[in-house]
């Protein structure tokens, strides 16, 4: 048994073993040189020791749920990408769950979104971003996306617009942002809220007439993803952002059961009146802490997440640089074969921070998407298809086709294109130079076979 003379003494003794066995057995696993052949991931985690003690000191607090960790990350990262107030759930399809709620929020009056309201997206994408909206009884309203930047199709806004549009929710695709500027002057215009799901895009740039910001912070709400493979990780987590006051209270309140409280986890009578009021059809005093004003969730994230995230956020600009040298290089490699594959683009005025490599198999390439993308898995590169493809195609949407559940705009040709020739590959900064290399090869070789 160690000699510790006290708690400090402890931790540090525990952390600095746990940081040994960071070098003696998993720090060789992540620097094992590559070998042609060996299994390239899309995504994968990175970290080093620093991740590991934190986490460690967070387990050692037995708080378990949302701690001292949890406020730290909230006020960094709410720093770094530049908004008022940033708060962590425990995923990414959870951040878009609570952006969607507060939303529906009474307190926002003529602009509260009500059942029947409708939302402006795409379905080319991941369901969770419409999931919320359809749920609750909104209408979901689908317009067509564009290639090569496989985001939303603009100039269709305006059709899609009806008396009961309330906001436009829409995700940058893989790092590439949608058209900011347009988006954001549309809802302008018709006093719509602008969603931001910025899960796939996280430290993206855009720069609309001279000022540039993160994406995720032009929108009235944003929101983040810290699953493994996103561009920075709590294993499990996600974020919710903005810089409008009332919703930095709606979003708190969805997320922390709708309760009216706004005292700490832990703490009683922060808000001071925890007696004196008088709520709803509840008796005058009743426990302040235990009214709810809204039908909200208990989506809080664990202080052992946050402790990595805040490991994580100190590497985050080195990973925005990896992943853009990582697809620079890889677009390089395969311009050669662009008579075959569409290559993607960047937005105009963005710095994209990319999350993969999108490609799409040309018409008259003579080429079928799903043989090139199983010649490359049988050679050990993971490959993955744009989520959804065309969401309404799926078979959660069997038992409300054809109803007015939701409304599309046009055919949605390019979606449908998307489904059936676009695939993609990742960037993400574990990948070494040998690797990029390597997974060009095997990409022009699927085409050329």
């Amino acid at each position: 048994m160690s000699d510790w003379k006290n708690e400090t003494e402890a931790r540090e003794q525990i952390k600095s073993l746990v940081a040994e066995y960071y070098e003696k057995y998993k720090k060789p696993e992540q620097e094992k040189e590559f070998v042609p052949g060996d299994r390239l991931s899309y995504a994968s985690r990175v970290y080093d020791e620093k991740e590991m003690c934190a986490l460690t000191d967070a387990t050692l607090d037995f708080w378990l749920t949302t701690g001292r960790f949890a406020d730290r990350f909230e006020k960094e990262f709410a720093e770094w990408i530049g908004v008022k107030w940033a708060h962590l759930v425990n995923s990414g399809s959870s951040a878009n769950l609570i952006a969607f709620m507060a939303l529906t929020a009474p307190e926002l009056g003529d602009r509260q979104i009500k059942k029947g309201d409708e939302i402006i997206t795409v379905a080319c994408g991941f369901p969770t971003t419409v999931t919320p909206a359809i749920q609750y009884g909104a209408v979901p309203v689908f317009v067509d996306v564009t290639v090569p930047q496989y985001n939303i199709d603009v100039t269709q806004l305006e059709a899609a617009l009806s008396p009961k549009t309330k906001a436009v929710m829409i995700a940058h695709t893989l790092g590439n942002p949608f058209d900011l500027k347009a988006v954001r002057e549309f809802c302008n215009k018709h006093n719509l809220w602008l969603v931001e799901e910025n899960c796939d895009a996280l430290g993206t740039k855009y720069t609309i007439d001279g000022e540039t910001r993160f994406t995720g912070t032009w929108g009235d709400i944003g929101t983040s993803s810290f699953y493994p493979p996103h561009h920075m990780t709590m294993g499990e987590g996600g974020c919710v952002y903005t810089n409008n006051p009332l919703l930095h209270r709606l979003i708190l309140s969805y997320r922390d059961w709708g309760r009216d409280c706004i005292c700490p986890s832990g703490q009683d009578n922060f808000c001071g009146h925890r007696f004196d009021g008088q709520y709803g059809e509840l008796p005058q005093g009743y426990d302040h802490k235990y009214v709810y004003s809204h039908f909200g969730y208990n989506l809080k994230v664990t202080d052992m997440q946050a402790a990595v995230g805040c490991e994580q956020l100190k590497k985050f600009p080195s990973f925005i640089e990896r992943r853009r040298h990582n697809w620079d290089r890889l677009h390089k490699a395969l311009e050669e074969v662009q008579d075959k594959l569409i290559l993607p683009e960047a937005a105009d005025g963005s710095q994209p921070s990319w999350f993969g490599f999108l490609l799409s198999v040309r018409d008259d390439s003579g080429l079928d998407r799903n043989q090139v993308t199983k010649y490359i898995e049988d050679h050990n590169v993971q490959t993955r298809l744009l989520f959804s493809g065309n969401l309404i195609k799926h078979p959660c949407f069997d038992q409300i086709r054809g109803t007015d559940a939701y409304r599309v705009i046009g055919d949605l040709k390019t979606t449908d294109f998307v489904m059936t020739h676009t695939f993609w590959v990742g960037v993400y900064p574990g990948m070494t130079d040998e690797k990029i290399d390597y997974m060009a090869k095997i990409i022009k070789e699927a085409v050329n076979q």
